[in-house]
């Protein structure tokens, strides 16, 4: 698993994708919370919180993780490498895991440089300080599991074709649908339990500084159940 981690982790900073990932996560939300006017301008909105932060980066992240997880298998599928790689004396789950890790230590490297958000915010703070730790601490557990599912929708997403752009539009599909999309039917319906499945409320409930183990073991849940779907795909490969 090791050496599929690090070839993974090799291969994204060997070429430009690892530095674009990290560069646009960076710029959108700079853009949107810094600079450009609207809800989640920071500066306009008057308090000294993240929360514009942990609202906006779900939606960018929608985008991204699929971009950085599309090539994942599906391009080892075009090259014909799969086979090969199936072969070797590794087990699927591992080959899966080493894949998946890769593309999570990447999205948090593309995470790591917010936390200077965390600081600017602390000092704008009036008075210094002013800022609810315990809230922005909630929101950065909650984005991490979110970014672990996302992650795992998107590398099962990329066993689903060997075109790139195919396995991006699901990866985008199934997590927005996850994400608000159950949410959207629950709404619809008046049904709670569809409710309960979504990302979404989830997230929210975590963001708030609350972190119920029911939340966690609902992003652990899903996280879980793609990487054995996406093991359960490779395992139909012929070898």
């Amino acid at each position: 698993m090791l050496a599929i981690l690090k070839k993974e982790i090799n291969s994204f900073f060997s070429s430009p994708i690892g530095y674009l990932v990290i560069a646009i996560f960076l710029l959108l939300n700079g853009l949107f919370l810094w600079i450009f006017k609207g809800e989640f301008n920071i500066l306009d909105y008057g308090f000294a919180d993240l929360s514009p932060f942990f609202l906006l980066a779900p939606w960018i992240l929608i985008f991204l993780i699929p971009a950085v997880t599309m090539r994942s298998f599906s391009d080892e599928k075009k090259q014909g490498t799969l086979e090969l790689l199936l072969t070797k004396p590794i087990s699927a789950i591992h080959i899966v895991l080493g894949k998946y890790f890769g593309a999570f230590i990447l999205i948090l490297l593309a995470l790591l440089p917010t936390l200077l958000y965390v600081y600017t915010v602390y000092q704008l703070g009036d008075p210094i300080g002013n800022l609810d730790i315990g809230s922005t601490l909630g929101s950065y557990f909650g984005l991490l599991f979110l970014i672990a599912a996302y992650t795992a929708i998107g590398i099962f997403a990329s066993t689903l074709s060997d075109n790139q752009i195919v396995a991006f539009i699901t990866s985008v599909f199934l997590c927005f649908l996850f994400y608000i999309g159950l949410e959207g039917i629950a709404e619809f319906t008046s049904n709670n339990l569809i409710d309960q499945l979504s990302m979404s409320a989830h997230y929210k409930s975590m963001s708030r500084g609350v972190l119920d183990t029911r939340d966690i073991i609902y992003f652990l849940s899903v996280t879980v159940f793609f990487l054995i779907l996406t093991k359960l795909n490779l395992n139909k490969e012929p070898k």
